[in-house]
C-alpha cells in the first residue's frame, strides 16, 4: 500500500464479512470499531473518510455535521433507512448499498417463515422434543393454489414471487408506481391495496422503512384480511402498526403472522413475539453466508472506486468495463444490433466507444446502446465505453420522428384505437403549453399541418403510454430520426413523408430515474450531444475479447491512448458531425 493510500481511514461501524474487511484493508487504513453510541462516532468521526454500516449503526444528521473528512458511507445490505440520505448529499458524501446482495436471503427466509406458518414447525418440533406425538394436532395447509400478495415489488420481492410461482401459487402485488403489463408477462396480476389486502391467502411485505411508510399496514388494511389468511413481514419493522396487528390476532381477524423484523429491536418483552399465532425470527433474513459475503464484496468496491481514481485513468475519460454492469436507458432495435454483429465479425479493431454514466454500482448507456447489445450477443466479457464524468460537456436533447410510408388516416385509426392515449386537437402556438398543463406525450403534426396533442389516459404510466405508441407506429411505418419538426423541409427530404412525432426533452436525472427503476424510454427519442466524444479508437478485439483480467485491459487501453496522444494521433472536433456508415 503507497502512502497516500495508507493515509485514507475507513471505519467500520457493524460488523461484515472478513472478505470486505479484507479488501479495504488492500487499500486503506481500517479501523473496525462496533456497537459504538451516537456520541462516540460523532467524537471520532472526523478522522475518517469512509464508513461501513449494516443495520445497527444509524448516520443521523449530527453525526455527518461532525463528518468532516467523510466521502462515502456503505451500507452492507439494501436499505438506507438508518442513514439521513438528503443531509449526506447536502454535504456532498456519497450513499451506496449493496441492494442485490441479500435478494435472494430475505426472499427463501420469507418461503421458510411462510411454510413454517402453515405447516405449524415450530409448535410441532417443540412438542416432538418434549415427547409428545401430537400428530392430529398439526393438520396443515399447502401452497399450491393459494393466492400471495406482494406490497412493493422490488428486487426482493420479485425474487418471492418467482419463488411463488414455482410453488404453483398465484401472485398479485401492489406498486405505488404500477407495471401491470410488465407483471402480467411473469405471470402476476396487479392489484389496488384493498383487494390485495381481501383477497390474499399470505400477505408479504416488500416497502422501504421510510418515514412516509411508518405504520403503513394499519388496523383498516388488516381488516379487510381473511380469517384464513396470514401475514409475514421481512422488510422493515416500521412499516407494520404492531398495536394493530396484535389487536386483528386477539380477536381471530386473521389465521396468523411471521416476524423477521420489530419496530424496536431487539424485540424484548415484546408481545406480538409471545403470541401463540405468531411465528418470529431476531432479523436474520439477510444473514447467510453468501448474502453477507456478496454484501461485504459489492460495498468495498464501490467504497474503494470513490476513495481512489483507477490506476490506469486516461486523459479521454476511457475505461474498460464488464458488459454485465452496463444498462441501456432505452429500447433497441434488433435489427441494429444484428447489422452491426455483421460488420464487428468483419472487422479486427474496435472503433467507437459508447458513452456511460456511473450510476450506483453500474452503468448507463447514453449513447451507443446498440453497440453494447451487439458485443453482449457476441459473448465479449468486457467493452471500452467512455465515462460521463463531467456534466457541463454534455447535453441532453431530442431527436423528432419523420413517420413515413403510411396512409395519414391509416395511422390517425391506429392511434385512435390504443388504449393508453388521447389525441386532442391542439396548433404550434399552444401545443408546448398545453403538453406542459395536461402531461402530454408528445405531439402528432401531419402532413397538412394539423396538430395533436397526444396524452396519457386515465391513471395509466407515462412511460408505459409513451413505449406502446412509439412501438405502434414504428411497427406500422417507416421512421426516420431528424434534427427537424418543419413539415415543409421534412416533405423536401422525404417526399413520402405522413407526419413528424415531437417529444419533451428528458433530463439525465430523469434518464437515471427510469434505468434505476428497471425501466426504458422508447428507442430513438433522446440524443446525445457530446464535446469531446472519442471515435476511431481502433482498439484490437481479439485482446478486448480475451480472458485477461480488468486490469491488464485498462493498463492495455491506457497505453494505447497514450501512445497516440503522444504521437500527434489525435483530433478533437468541436463541430457535429455526419456518419454515413451506421
Amino acid at each position: 500500500m503507497n502512502k497516500e493510500r495508507q493515509r485514507t481511514k475507513v471505519i467500520i461501524c457493524d460488523s461484515i464479512a472478513k472478505i470486505g474487511v479484507d479488501m479495504l484493508k488492500e487499500h486503506c487504513a481500517v479501523d473496525i470499531k462496533t456497537g459504538l453510541t451516537e456520541n462516540q462516532l460523532k467524537e471520532i468521526i472526523p478522522a475518517y473518510d469512509a464508513a461501513v454500516v449494516r443495520s445497527a449503526t444509524r448516520f443521523s444528521e449530527a453525526i455527518l455535521d461532525s463528518a468532516s473528512k467523510l466521502k462515502v458511507i456503505g451500507r452492507a445490505g439494501a436499505g438506507l433507512d438508518t442513514i439521513d440520505f438528503e443531509a449526506a448529499k447536502k454535504r456532498g458524501i456519497t450513499v451506496v448499498k449493496a441492494p442485490k446482495a441479500n435478494s435472494v436471503a430475505v426472499a427463501e427466509h420469507t418461503f421458510a417463515l411462510m411454510l413454517a406458518l402453515v405447516r405449524h414447525l415450530p409448535r410441532a418440533n417443540t412438542s416432538l422434543k418434549e415427547n409428545r406425538w401430537e400428530k392430529k394436532n398439526f393438520m396443515g395447509t399447502g401452497l399450491a393454489g393459494k393466492t400471495l400478495g406482494l406490497l412493493g415489488f422490488g428486487k426482493i420481492a420479485r425474487q418471492v414471487a418467482s419463488r411463488a410461482i414455482a410453488f404453483g401459487m398465484n401472485v398479485q402485488v401492489y406498486q405505488r408506481r404500477a407495471t401491470p403489463e410488465k407483471n402480467k408477462k411473469l405471470g402476476i396480476d396487479t392489484v389496488d391495496l384493498k383487494i390485495l389486502f381481501s383477497s390474499s391467502d399470505f400477505i408479504s411485505l416488500h416497502i422501504p422503512g421510510r418515514p412516509e411508510n411508518n405504520n403503513f399496514v394499519n388496523a383498516e388494511l388488516l381488516s379487510f384480511m381473511k380469517p384464513t389468511a396470514y401475514i409475514i413481514n421481512t422488510s422493515r419493522g416500521t412499516i407494520m402498526d404492531e398495536d394493530a396487528l396484535l389487536f386483528a390476532l386477539d380477536k381471530r381477524f386473521l389465521a396468523g403472522a411471521a416476524l423477521d423484523v420489530f419496530k424496536i429491536e431487539p424485540a424484548i418483552d415484546n408481545l406480538l413475539v409471545a403470541h401463540e399465532k405468531t411465528i418470529v425470527s431476531p432479523h436474520i433474513a439477510a444473514s447467510t453466508d453468501d448474502a453477507q459475503q456478496s454484501a461485504a464484496i459489492t460495498v468495498a468496491k464501490q467504497i474503494l472506486g470513490i476513495l481512489f481514481e483507477p490506476e490506469h485513468e486516461n486523459p479521454l475519460g476511457l475505461a474498460v468495463i464488464p458488459l454485465d454492469k452496463i444498462f441501456p436507458h432505452e429500447l433497441i432495435d434488433p435489427r441494429r444490433v444484428e447489422n452491426l454483429i455483421g460488420k464487428i465479425n468483419a472487422s479486427d479493431v474496435f472503433t467507437n466507444p459508447p458513452i456511460v454514466v456511473q450510476s450506483k454500482d453500474y452503468y448507463v448507456v447514453l449513447d451507443g446502446a446498440t453497440r453494447v447489445s451487439a458485443f453482449k450477443k457476441l459473448g465479449y466479457p468486457h467493452i471500452i465505453v467512455q465515462v460521463l464524468k463531467d456534466r457541463s460537456k454534455y447535453k441532453l436533447d431530442t431527436w423528432f420522428h419523420a413517420i413515413r410510408k403510411i396512409d395519414t388516416k391509416i395511422l390517425l385509426n391506429l392511434l385512435d384505437e390504443l388504449p393508453e392515449i388521447t389525441m386532442v386537437k391542439s396548433d404550434l402556438k399552444t401545443v408546448q403549453a398545453d403538453m406542459v398543463e395536461h402531461g402530454g406525450l408528445c405531439y402528432l403534426q401531419t402532413m397538412d399541418k394539423t396538430v395533436y396533442h397526444i396524452q396519457p389516459k386515465g391513471e395509466i404510466n407515462h412511460l408505459d403510454a409513451l413505449n406502446k405508441l412509439t412501438d405502434i407506429y414504428i411497427q406500422a411505418s417507416h421512421v426516420t430520426r431528424t434534427l427537424h419538426d418543419d413539415i415543409d423541409i421534412l416533405l423536401n427530404e422525404f417526399p413520402d413523408l405522413t407526419g413528424v412525432v415531437a417529444f419533451p426533452v428528458f433530463t439525465l436525472d430523469q434518464v437515471l430515474q427510469i434505468t434505476d427503476a428497471g425501466n426504458v424510454m422508447p428507442a430513438g427519442i433522446t440524443r446525445s450531444i457530446i464535446s469531446g466524444r472519442v471515435m476511431r479508437l481502433n482498439a484490437e478485439l481479439e485482446f478486448l475479447k480475451s480472458d485477461r483480467d480488468i486490469d491488464e485491459k485498462n493498463k492495455w487501453l491506457y497505453d494505447l491512448v497514450m501512445e497516440k496522444l503522444s504521437n500527434d494521433q489525435a483530433r478533437y472536433y468541436a463541430e457535429p458531425i455526419y456518419l454515413l456508415d451506421e
